[in-house]
């Protein structure tokens, strides 16, 4: 029997990692939504995509030819052959994401294409709006929260460990500037769903919170 788990929150709040760690857990397909996004935005950027120009992002998301493939612990994303799993993840993307992700056109695509994976079979969907707009039958919805000092700590160690150079102020002020885009954008804004179970991560530990989300899924 197929089962959609969907887990939405703001940048670090430990979606990302819970969702992997969910995913592996129960054995089902882990479909990260944020780095498709993040996909479009570097190849529009690449193809020089004006992204006021919605006619030519919607052909460019029709004909984008996005697999996941599994690597050990982790899953590493390809455009066509092109492994863009680190191009995805700079600074940059993190706002151009953002940014495109509120376009209704790219929406559109990428909900369609999202659905079709989940038609697949059983998988734990993470993005923004999982349970609220791509998954909204989903058997379980989850939403994740976390003080902006804390989710600032995380993306700025993470930042730290790929090598950057940046003070955590600077950090918690894009953190903040992105929370604005998804909460305000017109298409699909970050929010949770009615019916989801909302954890804050703050204080918790990756495992401590893997325990409350499968007593969540299990009551």
């Amino acid at each position: 029997m197929r089962k959609t788990i969907t887990i939405d929150g703001p940048v670090a709040s430990g979606k990302s990692t819970l969702s992997r760690l969910l995913a592996k857990k129960l054995n089902l397909l882990y479909l990260d939504t944020g780095a498709m996004y993040r996909a479009v935005a570097f190849k529009a950027k690449k193809n020089g995509v004006n992204f006021a120009e919605t006619e030519t992002l919607w052909v460019l998301c029709r004909n984008l030819d996005l697999r996941f493939e599994p690597d050990g612990e982790k899953t590493r994303l390809y455009i066509g052959e092109e492994d863009v799993s680190l191009a995805i993840r700079t600074p940059e993307m993190d706002m151009l994401s953002s940014e495109i992700s509120a376009i209704k056109e790219v929406r559109k695509a990428m909900t369609e294409l999202q659905r079709k994976i989940g038609r697949a079979g059983s998988l734990v969907a993470e993005g923004r709006d999982m349970g609220t707009v791509v998954f909204p039958n989903a058997e379980h919805k989850l939403f994740l929260t976390a003080s902006l000092e804390v989710r600032a700590k995380r993306r700025y160690q993470e930042r730290i460990n790929r090598g950057e150079t940046i003070a955590l102020k600077e950090v918690e002020k894009d953190l903040k500037q992105r929370d604005h885009q998804d909460e305000t954008r017109s298409t699909a804004p970050l929010r949770p769903a009615k019916d989801a179970k909302i954890i804050d991560t703050t204080a918790l530990s990756p495992d401590q919170v893997l325990e409350k989300i499968l007593e969540a899924i299990s009551a």
